[in-house]
């Protein structure tokens, strides 16, 4: 499977999916499909496709926006000095999709890593666990429970 932004992509995007990950928004707390969306499966870049996170490393962290404690694959996501808003932050952007995801912090629970990968849903499509194989990836079942 190949990941990557296409012209195709980027012109399905609504607007504010377009705005998170092309222009480095952020939509507002609370407001994000997946804040509070625990199904098992995994989540991918809206742009490129490319793997991201898994429900089984997924959270409530209270802050408004979905938590992950880690990457799927690691090199699926980039992590870049943030010093934006007058705030010194890690910004995480999609490897092959180059989009805008969030930001990572050090504040996740200690008993999952410690880190709080905070992600905006308008970055993700989730892709359900019974739909993982057909849609090319069955490689992360094992990462699809329920978090």
């Amino acid at each position: 499977m190949s990941f990557k932004k296409t012209d195709e992509a980027l012109a399905r995007l609504s607007p504010e999916q377009f705005r998170v990950t092309q222009r480095n928004g952020t939509e507002r707390p609370y407001t994000g499909e997946y804040d509070d969306h625990f199904a098992p499966g995994i989540y991918v870049d809206i742009v490129s496709g490319e793997p991201l996170f898994a429900s089984s490393a997924k959270f409530n962290s209270g802050c408004g926006w979905p938590a992950f404690s880690k990457p799927i694959v690691t090199g699926n996501v980039n992590e870049l000095h943030d010093s934006a808003h007058g705030m010194i932050r890690t910004e995480v952007r999609s490897a092959h999709g180059d989009s805008h995801l969030g930001h990572v912090f050090n504040d996740g629970p200690r008993e999952m890593g410690g880190l709080r990968y905070c992600i905006n849903s308008a970055s993700l499509r989730f892709v359900p666990r019974d739909d993982m194989v057909a849609a090319g990836y069955g490689d992360y079942l094992d990462q699809a429970d329920a978090g």
